[in-house]
């Protein structure tokens, strides 16, 4: 019993220094602000748009791939996922005709953001595809 309790003790000590403070536990006012989103883009949505761009680029080849993926990289950069998935909703739905399709064609959050990703994509063509 004696051999058993020394280890212990010694144990406990050891450990009791390794303990949190009050002072330490409270992180900073930095520590504790959220890090911004870096990559926000589920992999399905990223792959979907890569698949769509190389069939519009003559198919698939290591450097079509490659530019497709460096494409929506690009977009990623200047749209957080939330406005590039109602700036695709917006594009798609707009050519509903009449009634139906004004409500994606005609509010102003519509054009701001169609306008945006088309801007992004015209970028990220330009930095990515060799011409």
């Amino acid at each position: 019993m004696k051999n058993f309790l020394i280890p212990m003790l010694s144990a406990l000590v050891l450990l009791g220094g390794c303990a949190v403070t009050e002072d330490s536990a409270k992180p900073d006012a930095e520590a504790a602000a959220p890090a911004p989103m870096v990559n926000d883009y589920p992999t399905r949505d990223r792959v979907d748009y890569v698949l769509e761009c190389v069939a519009k680029h003559g198919g698939l080849t290591y450097i079509s791939q490659y530019a497709c993926g460096c494409k929506i990289d690009k977009i990623a950069e200047k749209l957080s996922f939330a406005e590039y998935e109602a700036a695709r909703t917006f594009s798609q739905m707009q050519k509903t005709a009449g009634e139906n399709g004004a409500a994606f064609r005609d509010p102003k959050q519509s054009k701001e953001l169609r306008s945006r990703l088309k801007e992004a994509e015209a970028e990220a063509e330009k930095a990515c595809f060799i011409k």
